[in-house]
């Protein structure tokens, strides 16, 4: 039986966490706090990886089945989903960073003396 949008809103909080299955590795985690979270669970390199997709209210079923789908999709072209995230060393090297102001450098050259 596939998951609905009533059976996600009937999903009460228990004394443990629970799933609901969506189909295709994505599932709804219901914390015994009541919130309800998107996870897809993929392998990856013959590595299990647990991605997070979000709450659910502001993650609708529609929209987790679309991510879900759109992660396979990354795993198919031989990407990793999780790496997306993150910038690359190089690239967090090569980025600007913030230009210290007048003060702190008087400070920071104080300290040296």
């Amino acid at each position: 039986m596939p998951l609905t949008d009533t059976a996600i809103r009937a999903a009460k909080a228990g004394d443990k966490p629970y799933k609901l299955a969506g189909g295709g590795g994505l599932y709804l985690l219901v914390n015994p706090t009541g919130s309800r979270l998107w996870r897809l669970k993929c392998r990856i390199e013959g590595k299990e990886k647990l991605l997070a997709i979000g709450p659910y209210p502001d993650v609708t079923l529609a929209k987790a089945r679309e991510r879900r789908d759109d992660v396979w999709t990354a795993i198919i072209d031989g990407g990793v989903p999780s790496a997306r995230k993150r910038p690359s060393w190089e690239e967090a090297i090569a980025a600007p960073s913030l230009p210290l102001s007048s003060s702190t450098q008087r400070v920071s050259g104080a300290r040296r003396l």
